[in-house]
């Protein structure tokens, strides 16, 4: 506890999880129960929040002072960070969830499987820190979910995959070592796939409000937060609002992880400075004529590299344009002062 520094007067410093986030303030679990916290003054230095201008995300540890009014008074660093870019064009990035120990990427098994959606989450997961696993949910509604679930398995490279209902309860009990007491997992996916009913099944009971799928099996949405779910064995949930777009922040070495079988081959090339494109000796383009590489599983690759360059071009030009706006505030500064 000497870590969390001395105490003001009649204050009492404890540890916490941000369990939830909203209008300001959080919802902090603690050892004695959950309690309401506001930001205090101190985490924000020339008025920039703490850890390099991130965010207050759910599962992010930190320091609570009291008695109440209860503030947050630090932010802990993370061990892990399932970060997003926002869904606009501006360069600014999204936490999604902090300190979790795995990722289960949920995608349901109606309608027409998403292989290149399941990739491109398994790269942002990959480069959270965490271990990915593929949960494919509402298996009572496909036809033959070991075949999705083989095919998925072809391009979920060091990932897991699980077939799961949470209606019959088929494959749930596969996931149970995954939430063992003191880990903590965060379910991410589009809208309906079945993450909050998955959370409640887990739960033991209905904590987070579901609706029924539709007539074309298309989930409804449900959850509008991210929550911290504790589970009765001892582990945590973090459940997430669908993501209709899932844009990569700082995903090189994620899409590597992701693509790692694509990179092997990039390595093969007679050129360095291979684009893959119609040079000869491309191990790459050897392998999709070969069939050993599917040619949409390297489209999907290219994507991804891309969005992650033009990320780092625009990251380099909001750079130098924050530089430019010091200079000239500093500049702006010094004619007004008084001449000696």
């Amino acid at each position: 506890m000497a870590a969390l520094g001395a105490a003001a007067p009649g204050q009492v410093r404890f540890p916490g999880r941000v369990g939830q986030v909203d209008r300001g303030a959080a919802t902090v679990l603690t050892p004695d129960g959950e309690l309401r916290a506001q930001l205090g003054p101190r985490l924000f230095k020339d008025g920039e929040p703490p850890l390099g201008g991130a965010q207050l995300a759910t599962g992010d540890w930190v320091v609570v002072g009291g008695p109440a009014p209860h503030l947050i008074l630090d932010v802990l660093p993370r061990r892990s960070a399932f970060v997003r870019g926002t869904a606009n064009r501006r360069t600014e990035s999204q936490i999604v969830a902090t300190n979790v120990d795995t990722v289960f990427v949920v995608a349901a098994l109606t309608g027409e499987q998403r292989l290149r959606r399941i990739e491109r989450y398994l790269a942002v997961a990959w480069q959270s820190g965490a271990q990915p696993v593929v949960v494919l949910s509402k298996a009572d509604l496909h036809p033959d979910p070991a075949g999705a679930a083989e095919e998925v398995e072809r391009i979920a490279l060091g990932s897991p995959v699980h077939t799961v209902s949470s209606r019959t309860g088929e494959g749930l009990d596969a996931l149970d070592r995954y939430v063992e007491p003191g880990r903590t997992v965060a379910l991410v996916g589009l809208s309906g796939v079945g993450k909050s009913t998955l959370t409640n099944r887990l739960r033991g009971e209905e904590v987070l409000s579901t609706q029924e799928v539709r007539s074309d099996f298309k989930g409804r949405h449900t959850t509008t937060h991210r929550e911290l779910v504790p589970l009765p064995g001892g582990g945590l949930l973090i459940d997430t609002p669908g993501m209709r777009a899932l844009a990569v922040w700082d995903a090189e070495e994620g899409i590597d992880k992701a693509f790692a079988d694509v990179e092997s081959l990039t390595g093969a090339c007679q050129f360095r400075d291979c684009r893959h494109q119609d040079e000869p000796g491309c191990a790459v383009r050897t392998a999709v004529v070969t069939g050993s590489l599917d040619a949409d599983r390297l489209g999907n690759w290219e994507k991804l590299r891309r969005e992650q360059r033009m990320l780092e071009l625009r990251q380099d030009a909001r750079a130098r344009s924050e530089d430019k706006q010091r200079i000239r505030t500093r500049a702006r500064a010094l004619k007004k002062r008084p001449h000696r």
